[in-house]
C-alpha cells in the first residue's frame, strides 16, 4: 500500500498522518504508527522491541504509556484546527497484564471537559486482544482553539 493510500481523514481537516509521526522523534523512535484519527477517536500501535523492555523482561510502563498519551493527542488532532496547540496536563495509568510479546494497540476518545479543558480516554491491548493498560488524561488547550465535531 502506497503512503498516500495509508493517509486518512481526520476529523474536518486532512492531516498526513505519517508526516505527523515523522516529524515527532519520540514517536517515531518508539515505531508508534496511526492506524485511524477520525472525530474525536484514534488507534495507534506499536511493537514491543527489547529496547522498550524493563529489566523483567516485560514491556515498560512508559512505553505504554507514551502509547496512551499520543493516542489521546491524536484523536485531539481529528477535531481541532491544523497547527493547534494544547498539552498533557494530568495523566493516570492502571496497568493490567504485562506485556511479554508482539505488538501493543491503543484506542483512545477524546470528550470536551470544563472551560479549554479535553478528557482523554485509552485502553491498551496487546497482539491477543487482552486489555493490558487503561489510561485518562486531562489535555488544556490553547485559548481561541476552536473543537470540529465534539
Amino acid at each position: 500500500m502506497s503512503e498516500e493510500e495509508t493517509e486518512r481523514l481526520t476529523g474536518p481537516h486532512t492531516i498526513r498522518l505519517r508526516s505527523w509521526i515523522s516529524c515527532a522523534p519520540f514517536e517515531r523512535l518508539l515505531g508508534m504508527e496511526i492506524v485511524e484519527a477520525v472525530d474525536g477517536r484514534a488507534v495507534l500501535r506499536m511493537p514491543f522491541l527489547i529496547d522498550y523492555a524493563q529489566g523483567g523482561g516485560l514491556m515498560h510502563g512508559g512505553a505504554l504509556v507514551s502509547l496512551a498519551d499520543t493516542a489521546v493527542a491524536m484523536a485531539i488532532k481529528s477535531i481541532v484546527a491544523p497547527q493547534s496547540h494544547f498539552a498533557t496536563i494530568a495523566m493516570d495509568a492502571k496497568f493490567l497484564l504485562p506485556v511479554k510479546k508482539g505488538m501493543v494497540t491503543a484506542e483512545a476518545e477524546v470528550h470536551a471537559g470544563e472551560g479549554r479543558l479535553l478528557e482523554g480516554e485509552a485502553t491498551v491491548y496487546d497482539e491477543e486482544g487482552h486489555s493490558v493498560m487503561e489510561f485518562r488524561s486531562t489535555f488544556k488547550i490553547a485559548r481561541n482553539t476552536k473543537i470540529g465535531h465534539k
